[in-house]
């Protein structure tokens, strides 16, 4: 049997109660749950079930017993996108951010060390963005934060966002990028779940492109970035983009360098739901930036990661890379805390 060793980076947490807002009226986007039944609680978002979820979002021992099904040792936990709040007033948003860190680092602590935690800050104020961005890290011990995809529309490699990244560094913080809110949603035909199945990807994929094109890495080489869903659709755009440097003069001096080789620098979770995809995305990634991610404990998740990954025909040592080292790499768990685990 399979060692129980994986390590999750892309795993979700939503708390059972929020605090009342500090702006009156209620602002819009302003979270808060409701009972469902007894595991059970809904989250209202301006008046409507945004989704309904389960405790498994805010027991830590409820998501410790689900350890074992999916082969993990570890997992990093974040806020579910909808609670990073940036289209709220910034001191509402860095409210709701420092209740879900405080949250997030509780569930750390009971988790005998299984748990790490990846934080949120206030990015539509980034003077209070840095303020919780040192809070989470200093005071708090969470190991890295979670950025939406875009910010109210913008790319999150737009360089309006560099002091955030420059401080990321700074403080040794990894960031992973987590689809939100995404561009298209009007030319999508059918019913809502669509905006996770096909628009995650789209927003995701241009995420990733806009830190190729801004130069944020060129910038800061040694900031660590991840993305969701395998990178959305960036595998499909790095040839368009590479071809693009002999044609368009303009995307030449804004990328500088070869996309394909600048990806390489980037970290991507393996949450594709297919086992051709994921050999693909290790070629084009290389199998040094591949991480477990399942979107625990949601339902559109997937179950069996470690499983896929020995699917796949890797050698044992990409799947140790993919399992566990990679994601050990990127939020930075010294060895030792993972060996009494494995």
């Amino acid at each position: 049997m399979s060692c129980a060793c994986g390590i999750d980076v892309h795993a979700h947490v939503v708390p059972a109660r929020f605090p009342s807002p500090l702006s009156l009226p209620e602002p819009a986007g302003w979270p808060s749950t409701v009972v469902a039944d007894a595991c059970h609680r809904h989250v209202m978002i301006d008046g409507k079930n945004y989704r309904t979820v389960s405790d498994h979002c805010w027991s830590t021992s409820r998501r410790l017993a689900d350890f074992a099904d999916m082969g993990l040792s570890l997992q990093a936990i974040s806020p579910m996108p909808e609670l990073l709040g940036y289209w709220l007033p910034a001191t509402d948003g860095a409210l709701l951010a420092r209740h879900m860190n405080e949250h997030i680092a509780a569930m750390v602590a009971e988790s005998g060390g299984r748990l790490v935690g990846m934080g949120t800050v206030p990015l539509q104020d980034l003077d209070l963005a840095l303020f919780e961005l040192r809070h989470l890290k200093q005071t708090l011990g969470l190991v890295g934060v979670e950025v939406g995809s875009n910010v109210n529309g913008c790319a999150i490699g737009h360089p309006r966002f560099d002091p955030f990244f420059e401080a990321c560094v700074d403080l040794d913080i990894p960031v992973f990028v987590h689809a939100l809110r995404p561009a298209g949603m009007d030319r999508l035909v059918g019913p809502a779940p669509l905006q996770q199945i096909l628009a995650y990807p789209t927003d995701v994929g241009l995420a990733a492109a806009s830190v190729l094109t801004s130069g944020l890495l060129r910038r800061y080489p040694r900031l660590r970035i991840a993305f969701s869903h395998g990178g959305g659709t960036l595998a499909s755009l790095l040839p368009r983009l590479r071809q693009s440097m002999s044609v368009f003069p303009a995307v030449a001096d804004c990328l500088v360098q070869d996309p394909g080789e600048q990806v390489r620098s980037m970290y991507f979770d393996t949450l594709v739901f297919d086992v051709p995809m994921l050999r693909h995305l290790v070629s084009v990634f290389g199998a040094s930036q591949l991480m477990v991610g399942t979107d625990y404990p949601f339902n559109f998740r997937d179950r069996a990661p470690l499983e896929h990954i020995r699917q796949a025909g890797f050698d044992a040592s990409v799947v140790h890379q993919l399992s566990h080292l990679n994601a050990r790499r990127f939020l930075g768990i010294p060895s030792q805390q993972m060996e009494e685990f494995l």
